[in-house]
């Protein structure tokens, strides 16, 4: 059985590929590396910089100029991999309320979203990695040998959602999110660079009404197929 050196997992919001690609890499021994990342640490370079968000031209040009890197975890502090920028490790600075709050910013630009993709690419193609995201198989590492496409409906990922969010004691409403989930959806769908599809030879596995564990079943037999 040759198992697959590169693993693109694709998927909608609250699909669960996170969660999977996760379980996957570490079953495997592999690199997990969550595309989001790269955004984060965009963000946080502009934030060092000193940028304005809505220069989107010098935004542009930090995310197509700056290396970043993401590789298997050095450091036992619950890190799932390190986040160097410049050989920096910021691998908890890019999980800091100020990026929080200004990443959906960065990761809207077109130009960003080229850039990394192509950073994103220089990762996978070491191998013996496990990516997530929204256009792994379609965009960043079509050549992927195994490509999964999570989905479920807009309504169980809404669910999901809104339980998660009641657990941490967030105020929400089921209705909110169903409705911000579905504009999600489209904006996803529908965006002119890279946007959500379905790989023509991705598998895809519906995870309604399934556990991770049934999820991850599913997912280790694809392996030896």
């Amino acid at each position: 059985m040759t198992i697959p050196k590169i693993i693109a997992v694709d998927g909608p919001a609250a699909s669960g590929k996170s969660t999977l690609a996760k379980r996957l890499a570490g079953f495997l021994g592999y690199l997990y590396f969550d595309t989001g990342v790269m955004y984060r640490a965009v963000t946080w370079i502009v934030l060092q910089r000193g940028v304005a968000f809505d220069d989107e031209a010098t935004v542009t040009n930090l995310a197509e100029n700056v290396p970043i890197d993401v590789q298997p975890a050095t450091v036992d502090d619950g890190r799932d991999y390190d986040v160097r920028v410049e050989d920096q490790d910021i691998t908890w600075e890019i999980r800091q309320p100020d990026v929080e709050a200004n990443v959906s910013v960065v990761s809207a630009y077109a130009g960003v979203r080229t850039a990394l993709s192509a950073q994103q690419r220089r990762v996978g193609l070491r191998g013996k990695v496990v990516m997530v995201g929204r256009d792994i198989g379609t965009v960043v590492l079509p050549e992927a040998e195994l490509k999964i496409y999570l989905d479920a409906s807009v309504e169980e990922r809404a669910r999901r959602r809104y339980e998660e969010r009641v657990v941490r004691g967030n105020d929400v409403s089921y209705e909110a999110i169903l409705e911000a989930m579905r504009k999600r959806d489209k904006i996803d769908s529908t965006r002119e660079v890279a946007p959500l599809q379905v790989a023509s030879d991705a598998i895809v596995i519906d995870s309604d009404g399934k556990s991770i564990e049934d999820v991850m079943a599913e997912t280790i037999a694809l392996l030896s197929k």
